[in-house]
Parts: C-alpha cells; structure tokens; sequence
C-alpha cells in the first residue's frame, strides 16, 4: 500500500479499525477470526491499527495486546481516552486528566506494551475545558506513556484550542461520501495545521458496499439499528443510491467498497479511512483500493450522487447528538 503522514509516524494509507472484532457491528467473530484478521492485515502491508478503551470495554485493547505484542515494532498503535465505561456499568464521557491517565495505565497494560504511539480523546468532555484535558494527554506524552495526542468528533475551533496547548498528530471524525461533515470547516483546519484526518466509517458503517439491503436480519444489538439513516423511509430512499454507485464502480473496474475509499484517497493527502471488518477477503479488497485512481469526471460524478442534499436522515440519533462536537452538514443542508 502506498503510504500517508500520520503525525510524525508513516503508516499505510488505508489503517484498519479494529472496533468490529469486538462489539458493534452483528456479533463479533471468535477470538480465532478475530486473531487472523489481525495477523493478516499486518501480512497485507496495514501499519495503522486503530482500538479505543471502548470497544468492549477493554476487550479490544485486550485482544490486540494478546496478538500483535510480538510484533509492535511493525504498525502505528492508536487507543482512545475519555469515553469508557463508568461506575453505572454503561458508557461515559469523562474528560478529567486523572481519568484519562487510569485509562492510559489499563490501555498500556492490556495492550502489552510500554508506549502508545497515537492517543485520542475519544470524546471531548463539555464539562471540562478542552485546554485542562489536553493539558493532561500532554503530561502523559511528557511522561512517555504516550508519543502523540489526537482527538475525535471535534470542531474547527475546538481543534484550534487543542492545538495550542499540545499539537495534535490527528483528528478523527466520520468522513465518507454520505458524511461530508469536515467538508465545512474540519477538513480545511487539519490541512492548515498539519494535522492528519483519520476517517472512520469511511464504507457508511457498512451501507456504501451494497451488501446490507435489509435490517431485518440484523441482531438486536447492532448499533446501525437506532441510526436514522437505516431507518424507515430513510434508509428506502437512501438504498435508490445504491444502482447509481454499483454502475459507477463498475466504469473504474472496481468494487463498491474500493470506489468508496478511492474517493476518501483521492479527496486529499492528509486524510486517512480506517475501514474496519471481520473476514479476511474484505480485509485484501479494502486495501487494493489504494491502487483506485479516479478521474476528476468520476469525482465529479461520486459527488453528485451521494452528498448531503440525497442522502436522508441524521448520522446520529438525537441521544448521541449532545456527545459530539462536529460541524453537521445534514443540519445546514436542512437549514436547521
């Protein structure tokens, strides 16, 4: 795979979000599957590996620790802070630096090792000014516990006052073709700053490769199933995009999935998808998108098909809206 900046660390354009291997998306694969998605996307050229103390609380973390300790010198490591689980038992933002560096302590421990090299607050604490917690990720870079700091689902001027406490190596927020939100101010900071955009759920949280046509099947747990956009008459107007893309990917002798990402490449040279999955074929199909190269026709194209005005429905419930910090196309397109 070709190569991007990521801080001041060189990874493979295309990283690998590891959240899938233990909670989200249907049932998580055994730890055997899970295991060999791991070691072959090393094989595959990934050096980008993505976890956060969330993801099943701890137990991706875990499983990352207990695969690829034996090779830590061969990929970029990056967890996330300040969302895990709290004394209820559920999920909880707390941005406190006292918690971030318990959770940087466990995350270290299970993950068997004594740096990680990318740390995000996963999501900012509003309670809490930006300056104080990144004041505190910035103790822990000083200690060497951490090498740099990142943060996820931030604003432009968010970022701005991060940035002046402590460089940010990156930022990560949602970013695809039905999600555009950077476009409106994040994108353009990054660049200016010389911070790299890590983008998560670059494939639609599954939506963009055509395959997921029915939510019927889905476990209860999924948590595409509460997301407006699979919703109703959101996700039957949202699936009419569907034959317009298949036909696109087909012109740039593609898949669906490819062309996706493709276009996440093509976009700009400081953005970065972690697509995430559980079987081994994806994982190669993913990361021969980077030998996609699209014409500007077909961006213009890609873009006309699938952008805020087509696409129906809110990224988030209006429960999880109150957590982020991003800029929101669909509402301006909307004229909320």
């Amino acid at each position: 795979m070709q190569q991007r900046q990521l801080g001041p660390f060189k990874v493979s354009a295309i990283g690998l979000g590891c959240m899938g291997l233990s909670h989200a998306y249907g049932t998580a694969p055994d730890a055997k599957t899970a295991a060999d998605v791991l070691l072959k996307a090393l094989d595959l050229g990934y050096t980008h590996f993505d976890t956060a103390a969330l993801y099943g609380f701890g137990a991706n973390e875990t499983l990352i620790g207990n695969v690829l300790s034996s090779r830590r010198s061969e990929f970029t490591l990056a967890s996330k802070c300040g969302m895990d689980k709290g004394p209820s038992g559920g999920r909880e933002i707390d941005g406190r630096p006292e918690t971030l560096r318990k959770t940087c302590e466990a995350a270290l421990q299970r993950l068997k090792t004594d740096m990680i090299d990318l740390y995000y607050l996963h999501r900012w604490d509003k309670r809490i000014p930006v300056e104080e917690t990144i004041g505190g990720l910035a103790a822990l870079v000083k200690e060497g516990k951490i090498r740099t700091i990142g943060m996820s689902e931030v604003s432009a001027a968010t970022i701005r006052k991060a940035h002046a406490v402590h460089p940010l190596a990156a930022v990560q927020t949602e970013y695809s073709l039905w999600t555009r939100n950077p476009e409106i101010a994040v994108l353009e900071t990054c660049k200016e700053l010389g911070i790299a955009l890590v983008a998560f759920s670059p494939l639609a949280r599954g939506f963009l490769p055509g395959t997921l046509r029915d939510m019927s099947g889905l476990p209860a747990k999924d948590i595409r199933i509460p997301h407006p956009r699979f919703q109703g008459e959101n996700f039957t107007r949202n699936l009419k995009l569907l034959d317009g893309f298949a036909a696109l990917a087909r012109e740039n002798s593609c898949t669906m999935a490819q062309l996706a990402l493709a276009w996440l490449l093509a976009r700009a040279p400081h953005i970065l998808p972690i697509p995430g999955t559980t079987r081994l074929h994806h994982l190669k199909e993913n990361a021969a998108a980077d030998a996609v190269k699209l014409s500007t026709g077909a961006m213009e194209k890609l873009e006309a098909l699938i952008n805020p005005r087509t696409v129906s429905g809110p990224r988030y419930p209006a429960s999880t809206l109150p957590e982020i910090d991003t800029e929101d196309m669909y509402a301006l397109v909307a004229g909320r």
